[in-house]
């Protein structure tokens, strides 16, 4: 039964993060999209959402404001989509080093 309780604790703290994630995105971006229509895995740039360079730096301060991480220049590219910035923020707060990713969709 704990195993499934901190499972469940896990995946309801994975979800609201996400959800904050989203609300920041929306906001922060000024985007013409409600929070609830980006998907976890939409890619944020080129075909996706369709961000650009300039928003992802408006995304970099947002995040390091927001949940108190530190984004370099070399993990910018671990932010393409809300699941990406998810896991992370989770391994920055977490001391592990976060894994890199293509920005750039094609």
């Amino acid at each position: 039964m704990a195993v499934s309780q901190e499972l469940y604790e896990k995946a309801l703290q994975r979800r609201i993060l996400n959800e904050r994630i989203k609300e920041l995105l929306v906001n922060s971006l000024e985007l013409s999209c409600e929070p609830g229509q980006i998907t976890d895995d939409q890619p944020l740039f080129g075909r996706g959402l369709g961000l650009d360079s300039l928003d992802a730096l408006e995304l970099v301060v947002g995040i390091e404001e927001a949940f108190e991480v530190s984004v370099s220049d070399d993990d910018i590219s671990s932010l393409s989509s809300v699941n990406k910035i998810a896991e992370y923020i989770l391994a920055f707060q977490q001391g592990r080093e976060p894994v890199a990713a293509p920005m750039f969709e094609a």
